[in-house]
């Protein structure tokens, strides 16, 4: 079955998405996650491949949490960057953020690494590739999605509103350039890998968050899971 991408889209992302996405592009990239799909065990399942869109609305996002590509075990991916299914194990990533959210704010770590509760709230949990093969980190890189994940960030920063940017890791941080808005807050530091979680630990990003949007007069981020 053929992937029309946009199809698949929340209808306000894919009023923001479109316009800045060039068609021939888009029809590759579609073809391709099409076949993927079809041809080998793909992660995420494809009725969760624009979860984070579905959770969290252009009209409603003030913070970006931006992965790099999807986890490739299996039950692991569903849509929305760091975050696993409850009843999962929590990758070393996604443990190493609980434990800054812990030293941060004080916040008990949570059983489960379901980030379902942020993206309600307005946090877009979004990775630059937003597929990827089982056992295959990387696979899915360079085929089209960095210039689809680029257009929401670009949307992002055509709000009027603020926007708080979290970019974690010299991937990430790249994509610093997109973000033109002056009143908008871009807060950069390493990953939460166990290979640079030592510099990542201290950086203090949920408070820093919380304080960025209070200053411009938003909600502040619940940040509290589930015990």
């Amino acid at each position: 079955m053929s992937l029309d991408l946009l199809e698949l889209l929340p209808d306000d992302w894919r009023a923001q998405l479109e316009p800045r996405l060039d068609p021939l592009t888009l029809a590759a990239l579609s073809a391709y996650v099409s076949d993927e799909y079809e041809r080998h065990t793909v992660y995420p399942p494809r009725e969760d491949l624009f979860s984070a869109f579905r959770h969290c609305s252009y009209e409603d996002a003030r913070v970006l949490i931006l992965g790099q590509d999807p986890y490739h075990g299996p039950g692991q991916a569903h849509g929305l960057s760091f975050s696993v299914r409850a009843g999962v194990r929590k990758p070393p990533s996604l443990r190493n953020i609980f434990k800054e959210l812990s030293a941060d704010l004080d916040v008990p770590a949570s059983a489960e690494g379901e980030l379902i509760p942020w993206a309600d709230q307005g946090v877009l949990l979004l990775n630059a590739v937003l597929t990827v093969r089982q056992g295959a980190a990387g696979s899915h890189a360079g085929k089209g999605w960095e210039e689809f994940t680029d257009a929401a960030i670009q949307a992002l920063d055509a709000k009027e509103g603020r926007v708080v940017f979290l970019l974690w890791g010299a991937y990430a941080r790249k994509k610093a350039r997109l973000v033109t808005g002056r009143h908008h807050v871009v807060l950069e530091s390493a990953h939460p890998s166990p290979l640079s979680a030592k510099k990542f630990f201290g950086t203090r990003p949920f408070s820093s968050v919380n304080k960025a949007l209070a200053d411009a007069g938003l909600a502040e981020i619940d940040w509290a899971l589930p015990a």
